[in-house]
């Protein structure tokens, strides 16, 4: 046991009987990781005692603890170590790229029940900007789509499913270009789910509740060791969901089921197979409102007959890491998912200075599958020269994918706003797009660290991406087939300076290449940033602060027509600079706090929407400030009673234009109030109760054919028990 990193103080895990995995971490923790392993470290006074069987233990400064996987994440809102990104866990504070963590502590706190939810207070990231239409979870990091993986893999065809949050120990954010890290993606950064793992230990929750809108929730989650050995560790989480959204004729209604095992023979030999099922049945969009005024949220415009979303979703993941000794190791990942996912709904079709109160309508819908096979092997080598610790990484990855997708759309009869009589599911209507597309992406990756005297880290990276797309239509007479395919580089480079322990900065260049279409070049995109990270001693904490200009190239986007059709086109250039500030703390045992600021100017170079010269424009649902702000302080109990948690956040959106144009209006400046109270019924029992916009504020968040609001007030109370 021989391990020698720099940890991070204020950790602590409960691992009766569990065999410690010890590991050095090169550079302090100077790459970043696609593998679901991290580590952990922990800090203790000399006079502490050793741990009797089955007590909480503190780590030494200087060991790491890989077998404690997220344990931290479920008491603490301050991460400070991240798994996605360069193929190795590492150190936040000493990673180059500005990064944001949401732990599973965050999650259960603030009780985000979407991932809009969970990211909401994010810096840098604009959620729910199309308010009740929620097929998909929608949010944007500096101006631009963020791409999505799930333990370090891409989610690609799966990307339209709204992901169950439950299922996940924490969600990590790295913003900017990450093409080189991540292989074909947006330039505005990168969401990484990390799933829940087995660990050695036995644990558990069980979970009910109920609240606005008819909603009724059954949760759990638990696992242990199966073996006397202790090699072997299950874990299965569930949810069942019965809910109405806040607009009529509505449902949201889910089943989760996830179950996992993990394998660990030795010391240096990690295996865990994960197996998860999600089932949603839910409405996919209100319809919208009218233009001429503000509307209340639980009108419907649609038509109860045609207001349907069905997925089903199957995933197999299987994970593998081991250490061969003399610094060399291997991991590898594997998915297989299958996905069906079929919508159809009536929206309104409105316009400025409309006569009367009958709006037109249009119906519009889509029947799709998917299945999804991606991979990657990753090796990585680590040795010293001295003062100079290198850590070298070379790996390769493989994605097969195929989708079949068939798309309606068109008029149906009008409603009269001011006295809605619904008509019935309007005739089908043949299909305007019957499609199959298959992908195939190979790709060669190596990343350079290099660290000198512990206080200078050099980093650099390139990527090889090999992309075949191919695509068939079925409308109109006999199939037509067209294929393409591209060969993208893309390169990182930073440098970092650890300034002390508890200070560093960096300077960092990232490149980006989005996954193109065919006869469609690349969106590319690059970025430069400066950073600087404070992760203080005396308390849990990370601070942050950072510097970016990000430029985006061959930019296409989603129009909608005049008469209600979309379309995608292409308007060159655009580019978004600024600066983000974030803090997250626990500065006693009953009080923490996080937040931050952005301040983000966008603008678009040069580009053409519906043969208008749209230079100079902001980019759209792209505000110019953003901050948030949430504390919870704790009233111990003291014996008299359970303890008391309060909560209170506050979230400030700018105003911003609706589309590309920014000539169909803008959106207010909001601040919107969320609160909870808990009570610890018992020692393993509490009693939370959360209000997400507290004041009910309604405003319109976008606007297309018809305005759409932000989220009213909602109030969950959720009894949980643990153990």
């Amino acid at each position: 046991m021989t391990a020698l990193m720099k940890a991070s103080p204020g950790r602590r895990f409960a691992r009766p009987g569990a065999r410690r995995r010890i590991a050095r971490l090169m550079l302090g923790g100077a790459t970043l990781a696609l593998v679901p392993a991290a580590g952990w470290a922990q800090e203790t006074p000399a006079a502490d005692p050793a741990p009797a069987e089955g007590e909480v233990y503190r780590l030494s400064p200087v060991l790491v603890d890989r077998g404690a996987r997220g344990d931290d994440d479920a008491r603490s809102v301050v991460a400070r170590e991240i798994s996605v990104g360069g193929k190795v866990a590492t150190s936040i504070q000493d990673t180059p790229a500005s990064i944001s963590v949401v732990t599973q502590r965050e999650i259960e706190l603030r009780d985000a029940d979407t991932i809009e939810e969970v990211l909401s207070y994010t810096p840098g990231i604009v959620t729910d900007y199309y308010g009740s239409d929620d097929r998909n979870d929608y949010f944007q990091i500096r101006g631009f789509d963020a791409s999505t993986y799930r333990d370090g893999l891409t989610l690609g065809t799966m990307r339209g499913v709204r992901e169950e949050p439950y299922a996940f120990e924490r969600v990590e954010i790295l913003k900017g270009a990450n093409s080189t890290l991540f292989g074909p993606s947006e330039p505005g950064g990168s969401i990484n789910y990390v799933s829940k793992l087995p660990r050695f230990e036995e644990f558990g929750e069980v979970y009910v509740q109920g609240g606005s809108f008819e909603h009724r929730e059954l949760g759990f989650d638990f696992g242990d060791t199966i073996d006397a050995d202790q090699t072997l560790a299950f874990r299965l989480t569930g949810k069942l969901q019965d809910a109405e959204r806040e607009y009529a004729h509505s449902r949201d209604d889910e089943g989760f089921l996830m179950g996992g095992l993990t394998w660990e023979p030795t010391f240096d030999t990690s295996i865990s197979l994960v197996a998860d099922w999600l089932v949603r049945d839910a409405s996919p969009n209100s319809g919208g409102y009218p233009l001429d005024r503000d509307y209340s949220r639980e009108l419907f415009f649609g038509e109860p007959d045609l207001n349907r979303h069905a997925v089903e979703r199957a995933t197999v993941t299987l994970l593998g890491e081991h250490d061969f000794g003399g610094g060399f190791s291997l991991r590898g990942n594997v998915r297989y998912s299958d996905l069906t996912d079929d919508f159809g709904y009536v929206y309104l079709s409105d316009y400025p200075g409309r006569p009367g109160t009958v709006v037109d309508r249009f119906q519009f819908g889509s029947d799709s599958s998917a299945q999804e096979l991606i991979g990657n092997l990753i090796g990585q080598y680590d040795r010293d020269f001295g003062a100079i610790d290198s850590s070298t990484l070379l790996g390769a990855e493989f994605r097969d994918a195929s989708t079949s997708t068939s798309s309606f759309y068109g008029a149906v009869a009008g409603i009269d706003v001011a006295n809605p009589v619904y008509t019935g599911a309007p005739p089908a209507v043949a299909p305007y797009l019957v499609q199959d597309q298959d992908y195939s992406t190979q790709a060669l990756f190596v990343q350079q660290n290099l660290s000198f005297y512990d206080t200078i880290i050099v980093t650099g990276g390139v990527r090889h991406d090999w992309l075949d797309l191919r695509q068939t239509d079925r409308v109109g007479g006999a199939p037509v087939t067209a294929s393409d395919d591209f060969a993208e580089f893309s390169f990182r480079g930073a440098v970092t300076w650890k300034v002390t322990d508890e200070v560093s900065t960096y300077v960092s260049y990232v490149e980006s290449v989005s996954p193109p279409g065919i006869g469609v070049e690349p969106e590319r995109g690059e970025q430069y940033e400066i950073g600087v990270k404070y992760a203080p001693d005396a308390f849990p904490a990370l601070f942050s602060a950072s510097v970016f200009d990000l430029t985006k190239n061959n930019v296409t986007i989603a129009v909608v027509q005049p008469d209600g059709a979309i379309v995608r086109q292409l308007i060159g250039e655009s580019r978004a600079r600024g600066f983000e500030l974030e803090g997250k703390a626990e500065i006693t045992e009953t009080f923490s706090i996080f937040g931050g600021y952005t301040f983000l100017d966008t603008e678009v170079v040069k580009g053409v929407v519906r043969g208008v010269d749209v230079s100079g424009k902001r980019l759209a649902s792209t505000p110019e400030h953003m901050a948030s702000l949430w504390a919870t302080y704790v009233v111990p109990g003291e014996g008299a009673r359970g303890d008391l948690t309060f909560g209170f956040g506050a979230r400030y959106v700018g105003a911003y234009y609706f589309n590309a144009s920014n000539d169909n209006g803008r959106s207010d400046d909001a601040v919107l109030f969320d609160a909870s109270i808990g009570y610890k019924v018992t020692e393993n029992a509490e009693l939370q109760v959360n209000v997400t916009n507290l004041m009910d504020e309604q405003n319109v968040v976008g606007r297309g054919t018809a305005d759409y609001y932000n989220p009213g007030r909602t109030v969950m109370a959720k009894l949980r028990y643990v153990w």
